[in-house]
């Protein structure tokens, strides 16, 4: 056994600067190993060709190579069930205590309890931080306690209780002599993880002054070419810090930029008050929708094969690169519940298998935007129309044109349902599911 560590677990954080748990753990007295884990529990679910795996490894890689070329030391990475690794983790080091930052989502909440629990019971401390968000769980509720479930009056609580002059980088260059030196930790190989090179990569994000300038005129056109920011990821997997975003969007007053990052903030505190609704409808008659959900119908959407060019112009990007325009989205996702009906859960599993960017508070809180089901929800009446969609937002057709280009062929299928029929069977169904 070693001289006496800490631990820094790596989870949705996946950088060395401004990440306030790493921060924390390199200023305490003892020396620091960084670790990440793979954990199977999740990786059994994903396909074997999965780019975040692939974005999550050279993340992995490169950070890997930083602290060995700079500070003689690494990281140890893992695969395996967490509560297992640190089981041996205990075993081969002597270690007092173990840093990481907070996660949100049912799943983690329970894995780190059960850490926690073990730990406690070898006398070893574990110290968590809020890093991805600015404001978490309980920091913006009424004035009652109960949280908020509509979004402008959690925007407008969000911005009273922002303080720009206290928002804090964190400069881990200071401390990162606190490392366990060492090279020689464990790094699986790629093969090892049991998974192969996906020919979809995340992109780096752009974000110039021009693009917030225009960001308000740009984001809602998906044929625009960098027209929004491809933050998403980077925010998902925490290589990039949500405080220095924030900073940007201070600093080029823009404040619909400024409110992108707060809406994600304002699902992320929905599924951690109410965890319930990553399955079940926060509004719990709309659990009560007679869903059609046709295996044939459903196939046909995933595939971008509706007869609705806007619809599958987002199918087919969202499958060909893990990206989808945030205005397609939307669309797909209500036409998926309200002219098929079905299921909201079927779509946001589909989603959570193909999107880079995937996180599970917004796409379950937007799934449900669009089913009607959530919490500031469109009311179940708002049926988009697919036709007029596209006149409002890709009128000379450049985003069709780019992801459907058999439209004009033969092979181009005929309207999957028509619009005024699907309306009038969604309103009568959801109309007869959610009568008090």
């Amino acid at each position: 056994m070693t001289n006496k560590v800490n631990i820094f677990w790596f989870r949705r954080d996946l950088r060395l600067d401004d990440n306030i748990g790493f921060f924390s753990a390199l200023k305490d007295d003892l020396p620091v190993l960084p670790i990440f884990i793979y954990d199977q529990d999740i990786l059994e679910k994903l396909p074997k060709d999965d780019a975040r795996i692939c974005f999550i490894y050279d993340t992995l890689q490169h950070i890997r190579k930083d602290l060995q070329d700079n500070q003689g030391s690494s990281i140890a990475c893992f695969i395996g069930k967490p509560l297992e690794i640190f089981k041996n983790l205990i075993k081969d080091y002597h270690i007092e205590k173990v840093y990481t930052n907070h996660d949100y989502e049912p799943y983690a909440r329970n894995r780190d309890e059960q850490i926690e629990k073990l730990l406690t019971d070898h006398a070893i401390k574990f110290k968590t931080y809020k890093d991805q968000v600015i404001f978490e769980k309980n920091e913006i509720v009424k004035s009652d306690g109960n949280p908020y479930v509509v979004y402008t009056p959690y925007k407008n609580k969000w911005k009273e209780q922002f303080n720009a002059s206290t928002l804090k980088i964190h400069d881990t260059r200071i401390h990162i002599n606190n490392l366990f030196k060492s090279s020689d930790l464990p790094n699986p190989s790629f093969s090892d993880l049991g998974f192969k090179k996906s020919s979809i990569r995340v992109q780096d994000y752009v974000i110039t002054p021009m693009l917030i300038d225009n960001y308000e005129d740009t984001r809602n056109f998906p044929a625009i070419e960098n027209g929004t920011s491809g933050l998403g990821p980077h925010l998902r997997f925490g290589t990039v810090s949500i405080r220095k975003m924030i900073k940007k969007a201070i600093s080029e007053k823009n404040e619909v930029f400024w409110s992108e990052l707060i809406w994600r903030e304002f699902f992320m505190q929905i599924l951690w008050h109410f965890p319930h609704t990553k399955d079940r409808a926060f509004r719990p008659k709309y659990d009560r929708i007679e869903w059609r959900n046709n295996e044939k119908e459903f196939e046909a959407w995933k595939n971008g094969k509706t007869g609705y060019p806007l619809v599958d112009a987002g199918m087919r990007q969202l499958n060909k690169t893990g990206y989808m325009h945030n205005r397609v989205r939307m669309l797909v996702a209500s036409f998926l519940c309200k002219h098929l009906l079905i299921d909201w859960r079927w779509g946001e599993a589909y989603f959570a298998e193909k999107l880079l960017d995937y996180d599970m508070s917004a796409n379950v809180g937007n799934w449900q935007w669009a089913a009607g089901s959530g919490v500031d929800a469109a009311p179940y009446f708002r049926i988009f129309n697919p036709t007029t969609q596209v006149t409002k937002f890709d009128k000379k057709l450049e985003y069709i044109n780019t992801w459907v280009q058999d439209i004009n062929e033969l092979t181009y299928p005929q309207p999957i349902v028509d619009h005024k029929i699907a309306r009038e069977r969604c309103l009568r169904i959801y109309k007869e599911a959610v009568a008090e």
